[in-house]
């Protein structure tokens, strides 16, 4: 008894009754399937001079295939740049080498900078009259929550109101005023003070600012930085750009913003994420500018110094109101008609929210 595939399709006894009945020609494959059928008989044990009779297998011819289309050969992967930087190893007695593997960056055209003297952009004088209209008719988070507010609180010491403007500051990295308003106020329950933050464990600092971005960063950088000012400082802060960037966690940013909301001291433009957008937007920098550090030294170039501290407050309470980073309500803009990107995004058409006030919040 023959055993049939339990498949219909490579049943060798089904496929010779389909052709036996459709009087079709044994194709390739049914002539090797026959093939594989026959099977040789037992041979017997025979001597040295005699040989084996086996039967013959029939030859099948197959006819070769054309040849496949060559393939382009591909081009050689660079191999990663290796960096061998060591000291010196005449003063160690250490062989040991660390190895930095770079990989090659992409190259880009660099952009070529011609900056021509008395360059300004066009009609900027009259928007910043609207700006400035529209910053009075309609109030922004920034103007009660913002991170210059603690310097005007006259029930702390100086020293101890510096250190809370820093804090802000760190703290208003990529987080909403709201937020950052709500978690000082739960700092300065807790005690803000450099030696307060000492003392208090990362994770009970990161309960109390749990709700800012990056929290655990923050508070690690936060204790860091009040160890560096009881340290270096006597429990105040730098009072120059180079020694506030030297603290944990602070950049360029928050460094201009701290002297002159701390020190009263303007050193430059502070461009966050509004100011950097903005003012690409209307066209304030000569070309698009990639990163907030580039568009203040461009803005520095031609802005005038007097209005180096107000441009910050002005584009940001701006930002956050009318111009916002998407669908703008350029239908409410006065520069809607002098704007070079009206058109260009989308428009919000519902009407402005109401602002959350201070006195509204619960702690």
């Amino acid at each position: 008894m023959v055993c049939e595939s339990k498949s219909p399709y490579f049943s060798p006894k089904k496929t010779r009754n389909f052709v036996k009945q459709s009087g079709l020609k044994a194709t390739l494959l049914q002539k090797a399937i026959q093939a594989r059928e026959v099977t040789p008989e037992p041979v017997a044990s025979t001597s040295v001079n005699e040989k084996a009779s086996v039967p013959s297998v029939p030859q099948i011819k197959i006819e070769p295939l054309d040849d496949p289309p060559e393939k382009k050969p591909r081009a050689p992967r660079r191999k990663p740049i290796k960096v061998e930087s060591s000291p010196d190893r005449r003063q160690g007695d250490d062989p040991q080498v660390d190895v930095v593997v770079h990989k090659s960056p992409r190259k880009r055209t660099p952009i070529k900078e011609e900056w021509v003297e008395g360059w300004e952009p066009v009609n900027w004088r009259p928007m910043l009259e609207n700006i400035r209209r529209m910053r009075l008719e309609r109030p922004a988070p920034v103007d009660s929550m913002g991170c210059d507010q603690f310097r005007d609180d006259v029930t702390v010491p100086p020293k101890t109101r510096r250190f809370h403007t820093l804090v802000s500051l760190m703290l208003s990295s990529q987080t909403k005023d709201q937020a950052n308003f709500e978690c000082m106020q739960r700092l300065r329950k807790h005690g803000l003070t450099p030696e307060q933050m000492v003392a208090t464990d990362v994770e009970t600092l990161e309960k109390l600012i749990h709700p800012v971005s990056f929290y655990k960063n923050k508070a690690k950088f936060i204790r860091q930085t009040s160890a560096l000012l009881l340290s270096t400082y006597d429990g105040d802060i730098p009072d120059t750009i180079e020694g506030l960037m030297k603290l944990p966690g602070v950049g360029a940013k928050m460094a201009h913003l701290c002297m002159g909301a701390a020190w009263n001291i303007v050193t430059g433009i502070g461009v966050d994420t509004h100011v950097h957008r903005i003012s690409n937007w209307l066209g304030w920098v000569p070309r698009e500018t990639r990163t907030p550090e580039e568009t203040r030294l461009l803005l520095e170039r031609w802005l005038p110094f007097e209005l180096w501290e107000e441009v910050n407050h002005l584009l940001v309470g701006f930002g956050q109101t009318i111009c916002t980073s998407t669908y703008p309500r350029c239908n409410e803009c006065g520069n809607a008609e002098i704007c070079p990107a009206r058109g260009k995004h989308g428009i919000r058409r519902t009407p402005i929210k109401k602002e959350i006030k201070q006195e509204e919040l619960e702690f």
